[in-house]
């Protein structure tokens, strides 16, 4: 009996947390909606008069990146600025044939008359946030835009964002990121769907109430003095962006998030890809969390309900480990409910946590709304995009969960980039990228005996108690099922 009791202990705790989760994003939800009603009237540069045209450096990061170099350069070329106030520094890290690649194309960009520099170092030493360190020491600009190798902002997207440093306490404007292969494959879908969420519901409904938010590693601004106030970029955690937001935001400088400018991106189309992804952002979110809690905590500027919000943003990626352990122990606690009838109202208690689930729904439902459109069709393809997004999400829990405890473990690891592989919309071929991991790891065959556990759960429901089976947990199960095998089976056949 107590192993049941542990069981059981260790179930309801992590119900409760995802709970708690839960409410803090209806709680996002409700400033979300508040928010969008609000008039922006932040005060602005006046880009009419030439001597409020504040002087920009363009940091593009990256390291081995040969199928997008081209295709970013060109890119960041046609944005439209004074070039008297434009510098762009390539912070090119690349050990592969990209370095003479790239170094082509900034020869051709220079002859057009664009100030745009080709900066090497000759080791990778803080990874990114060494390489943003490393080109901060020369650059010329008062604000520094940094975008990651697969973005492709607008032309006029430094015209739509730099206007709102007027404001001397601003230290970070960032935007949304846009999907150019959203619709490519069910990954890159269950993936838009997800940063949806997240530079939706969560940014817009944290920034609006003046909790902290994140800058998210591309696609914004930093205010140069902000960076050097808060410590500079540091490279002792996996999400540099995330550390460097709290150290400035815990000095009072205010984040601006900009819903409506959206910066457009490549999706991970191969699965390696995005689990390598995954990894790194949550067990950084994992190594913030032990690095920032105390701070946060003690911080006397920092209201109460922002501490509550901040340390369970830090905590976003620890709740994969609580659906894990709901997850696995799910499976005994249905026969643990069948045998022990004693414990019939601590089942019937334990049957409202299933709210947590339609929190989300919800949730969830005015982020696709916002950004699909409403009504009874759109509705439709929202539940099906929910059930998809919900159980390869669970499917990850594995995976996410042993990303967590390294994390919160200090298990040091080395930044390992996402691949990028050039696709447009439907079109593009991945297959001779020489940047995808071909071996699966361990962790694929326990995802595999995972799914068929899941099988057994499907199973248990038939056979427990006396009365014709309990399929109470039976749709838990089956979207389990369902999760794991597609993580484990596109892990295996390295397809997207």
């Amino acid at each position: 009996m107590v192993i049941e009791y542990i069981i059981i202990i260790i179930y309801s705790l992590s119900l409760l947390l995802i709970f708690m989760y839960a409410l803090a994003q209806l709680n996002l939800l409700l400033n979300y909606l508040k928010a969008r009603k609000k008039v922006d009237n932040s005060e602005k540069y006046n880009f009419s008069n030439t001597n409020e045209i504040p002087f920009i450096t363009i940091q593009l990061p990256v390291y081995n990146e040969l199928y997008v170099m081209e295709r970013l350069l060109k890119n960041i070329a046609l944005l439209e600025y004074p070039r008297e106030k434009l510098e762009i520094q390539v912070l090119d890290d690349s050990t592969d044939e990209s370095v003479e690649i790239t170094a082509k194309l900034i020869k051709e960009i220079q002859a057009l008359g664009i100030d745009i520099q080709h900066t090497r170092r000759s080791n990778r030493q803080g990874f990114k946030a060494g390489a943003l360190k490393e080109g901060l020491k020369t650059a010329k600009g008062e604000f520094i835009a940094i975008f990651d190798a697969d973005f492709l902002p607008e032309p006029d997207w430094l015209y739509k964002t730099v206007p709102y440093f007027k404001d001397p306490e601003i230290g970070v404007v960032q935007t949304r990121w846009g999907h150019i292969n959203r619709d490519y494959s069910t990954l890159t879908k269950i993936q838009a769907f997800a940063l949806d969420a997240h530079f939706t519901l969560e940014q817009v409904g944290r920034n609006s109430q003046g909790h902290f938010i994140n800058f998210n590693g591309t696609a914004g601004l930093w205010r140069k003095e902000c960076i050097y106030d808060a410590g500079n970029w540091e490279g002792d955690t996996l999400t540099e962006d995330l550390d460097l937001s709290y150290r400035a935001q815990l000095k009072n400088w205010k984040f601006k998030y900009l819903e409506n400018v959206v910066t457009p991106a490549e999706l991970p189309v191969v699965i390696s890809a995005a689990r390598s992804q995954q990894f790194r952002w949550n067990k950084g979110g994992a190594e913030n969390f032990q690095k920032m809690m105390k701070r946060v905590i003690k911080s006397k500027n920092v209201p109460f309900k922002t501490k509550i919000h901040s340390l369970l943003h830090l905590l976003n990626s620890s709740m994969f480990t609580c659906i894990f352990l709901v997850a696995v122990l799910s499976v005994p606690m249905l026969y643990i409910k069948n045998e022990y009838a004693h414990l019939k109202i601590y089942f019937y208690v334990m049957s409202f946590f299933v709210i947590s689930s339609l929190i989300f729904f919800v949730c969830y439902w005015f982020m696709f709304k916002a950004i699909y459109g409403g009504g009874f069709i759109k509705f439709i393809k929202y539940i099906g995009s929910f059930f998809t997004f919900f159980s390869i999400a669970m499917g990850f829990s594995l995976h996410n969960t042993i990303a967590v405890l390294e994390g919160h473990l200090g298990k040091k690891s080395e930044f390992i980039r996402t691949p990028k592989f050039n696709i447009n919309g439907l079109k593009g071929e991945w297959k001779s990228n020489k940047y995808i991991k071909k071996k699966p790891s361990f962790h694929v065959i326990l995802e595999g005996l995972l799914a068929l556990y899941f099988v057994f759960g499907m199973y248990s429901a038939f056979i427990v108690g006396n009365q014709g089976g309990d399929f109470g947990l039976f749709p838990f199960h089956f979207m389990l099922f369902i999760g794991y095998s597609y993580v484990f089976v596109k892990s295996i056949f390295s397809k997207a």
